[in-house]
Parts: C-alpha cells; structure tokens; sequence
C-alpha cells in the first residue's frame, strides 16, 4: 500500500552524464532514423532520453522507495519531459534531484486507484534549470493475475485516471 508519508521526500543529487554513444544506443533502442542522435558529432537527446535517469539513481538518490507501492499492483501510468531551453547535448553533465510531488486516489471500476507522482528537475554544470521529468506511477486495487482475468476469463480493459484511456505524454 502507497505511503502517503512520502509526499516531500527528497532524493539526494545524482549524476548524469550525456554521452554520444548513449545517445545513439537509445535512438536505436527506440527506432529512431533521425541523424541528429545517431550521426552527429554533439548530438542532441532524443526527447525521452533523460528516462536514463533511472540507471543513475541509486540508494539515496532515489525517493521513490518511499512512496512503497505494491509492484504486483504497480503501473507507469504516465512520464512527461519538459525542456526549458535547449536540450542536453552529448559532453554534458547534469545534476538531477528527484522528490515525491503527491499522492492521490480515486475509485476505479475495481476499487481504488492509488496515484504518485515523482518530479525530477536536471540542471546544468552552471545550476541552469534544464529539464523536469515528470513520473506518475498507479497502484491498482487488483495484483496483475486478478487484472488479466484468471483461468478462463477475459482481461480487464486497461483504464487511466478517471476511467478514460490514459493520455501518453513521453
């Protein structure tokens, strides 16, 4: 069960360093064709790089362990990235700081949906603000093999909040 208690918990900074090479592997890894990630020599990140994050985050950098979701009921409802300028380049180095935001529910068609939503805001080696990366994770009422029906019943039909089809952002 999701830990209210963990609304305002602050990871420690972490460390994230834009490579070239990371930057072309993730294109790939995504289906992407365009040159500017795979054959330029400072290329920019694509759009949904900075989920990378995760593999930076370890221990006290990473809040999320507070917020104690069930991962047998555990979603990821949704992921947003906003730029407030250019985006990194290959060469850079940023700093991110991660913190739980909230921590809400509402009654689903299978009981109570449980929402938390981790910020991450990444800045520049001259503490400019380059980046926030928005995580909403859902603790459904049900565990995964109740979701999908069991023997011989249909799976339930995935909803997002507010029982509407869930709006992708990344």
């Amino acid at each position: 069960m999701v830990d209210d208690s963990a609304v305002g918990v602050t990871g420690e900074p972490f460390t994230l360093d834009i490579e070239r090479g990371k930057i072309r592997e993730f294109a790939r890894a995504t289906g992407s064709a365009n040159p500017d990630y795979l054959t330029a020599e400072d290329p920019v990140i694509p759009p949904t790089f900075l989920t990378t994050a995760f593999f930076w985050q370890t221990g006290e950098s990473d809040p999320w362990q507070a917020v104690a979701m069930d991962q047998r009921k555990g979603l990821h409802a949704e992921q947003e990235f906003v730029f407030h300028g250019p985006p990194p380049r290959a060469g850079d180095r940023l700093t991110g700081r991660s913190r739980i935001e909230s921590v809400t529910r509402k009654e689903g068609r299978s009981g109570t949906l449980t929402f938390a939503v981790m910020v991450t805001e990444f800045r520049d080696e001259t503490g400019r603000h380059v980046a926030t990366a928005r995580l909403t994770g859902v603790e459904t009422a049900v565990t995964g093999t109740q979701r999908s029906g069991g023997a011989g019943q249909p799976a339930a039909q995935s909803q997002g909040q507010g029982g509407a089809e869930a709006e992708v952002t990344a």
